[in-house]
């Protein structure tokens, strides 16, 4: 079975349909053996995707404040090789990037090929954020979820992989996150008086994700849906929809792997019978 529900393109989701608890009727301790037996897989893969150096892998994620970017990201990909593993983060765009059409500064990072990029946030920033706080009129947030959808079209015709990852959180666990925070002096650098304000535009944000998760999601670039509130199972759901992703171009890695060392085992022989 699957832990993270894909997201069809041939249909509308609500997201109040989806539990932030769910658990699969796993245990945490059941739950963390297979995270650590797939990260295994992963390492492996990673390898063969470095190597062979045919595809790259976008991996987007998208949440609430305290939803779990970075911890998702320190677990799942924390004991991968980061010669071939980085992670983008995307703020407040600047003047010079607000000078330029709101692509231009994703596009920079997204992965060469043998690599895995990481987006902890996203373009899709600019079909949330701008568009629950009304910093551009509805013409033009609008307008970009096709724009989004020919980017990604795009990299998946140029051999990317795309993952794109919802945390949902419920909004008593993102209040218990929060005031966990402030009493843990080692997290005070989180702290932010707009986490609460966003809390306000809860309802807002729901119905800008249910745009994004519908509009937003293909067969080449997937939206999955994550329950969020257990961490253990936040990283579990990831990282079997990661391994899932690759797991079928193994072989295909492993074929280029094997006809790439026939031919540097006939050059090492010539090489050797002409300095003999």
């Amino acid at each position: 079975m699957s832990y993270a529900y894909r997201v069809e393109s041939n249909g509308r989701i609500e997201l109040k349909d989806f539990d932030p608890g769910a658990d699969a009727g796993l245990k945490r301790d059941e739950g963390e053996k297979r995270t650590a037996h797939l990260i295994e897989e992963l390492i492996e893969l990673q390898e063969l995707l470095y190597a062979a150096r045919r595809q790259s892998v976008l991996i987007v994620l998208q949440g609430r404040d305290t939803s779990g970017k970075d911890g998702t990201i320190r677990v799942v990909s924390g004991p991968l090789n980061s010669q071939g593993c980085e992670v983008a983060s995307f703020q407040v765009p600047t003047d010079v990037e607000l000078s330029h059409d709101f692509l231009w500064r994703v596009h920079t990072h997204t992965p060469a090929v043998g690599h895995i990029r990481i987006f902890n946030r996203s373009h899709y920033e600019d079909v949330l954020v701008v568009r629950v706080h009304n910093l551009a009129s509805e013409e033009v947030w609008r307008a970009r979820f096709q724009h989004i959808n020919n980017f990604e079209q795009l990299l998946a015709d140029s051999s990317t992989i795309i993952l794109k990852f919802y945390l949902h959180i419920s909004k008593e666990e993102q209040e218990k996150r929060l005031i966990k925070r402030e009493q843990d002096a080692t997290k005070f650098w989180k702290l932010s008086v707009g986490d609460w304000k966003e809390r306000e535009r809860w309802n807002d944000y729901a119905v800008a994700y249910e745009d994004v998760l519908n509009r937003c999601s293909a067969k080449h670039a997937p939206w999955f849906i994550v329950p969020a509130d257990k961490k253990w199972f936040r990283n579990l759901a990831v990282a079997e929809a990661l391994r899932d992703a690759l797991l079928p171009y193994k072989e295909s890695w492993l074929q280029k792997l094997e006809e790439m060392g026939r031919r540097e085992l006939k050059a090492i022989e010539e090489y050797r019978q002409t300095h003999q």
